[in-house]
């Protein structure tokens, strides 16, 4: 509960006491892990090779002003005007 109520989450008592119990099956899982010899293992950071899925990039026309504003709320001639993100102006 102490942990719940630092991370400002709201559990009743029953939602601690589920996720409580499931916390402890989770830490028991890692002591058994931690018997696990890995003496041989090598270190790996990806278990699976990665494969890239883009596409290769290639320069292509741009679309016209007036397609890409169609649907701004605001515009500002060939501009989108949006709200300042930064500063009070």
């Amino acid at each position: 509960m102490h942990i719940a109520s630092l991370a400002r989450l709201g559990l009743d008592e029953a939602e601690v006491e589920m996720f409580g119990e499931q916390l402890s099956k989770l830490l028991d899982n890692f002591e058994i892990l931690q018997q696990a010899d890995t003496d041989n293992v090598m270190p790996t950071a990806q278990s699976i090779a990665l494969n890239n899925v883009i596409r290769d990039d290639e320069a292509a026309d741009s679309l016209p002003a007036s397609d890409v504003l169609a649907n701004a709320p605001q515009r500002d001639g060939d501009y989108f005007r949006i709200h300042p993100v930064l500063g009070d102006s």
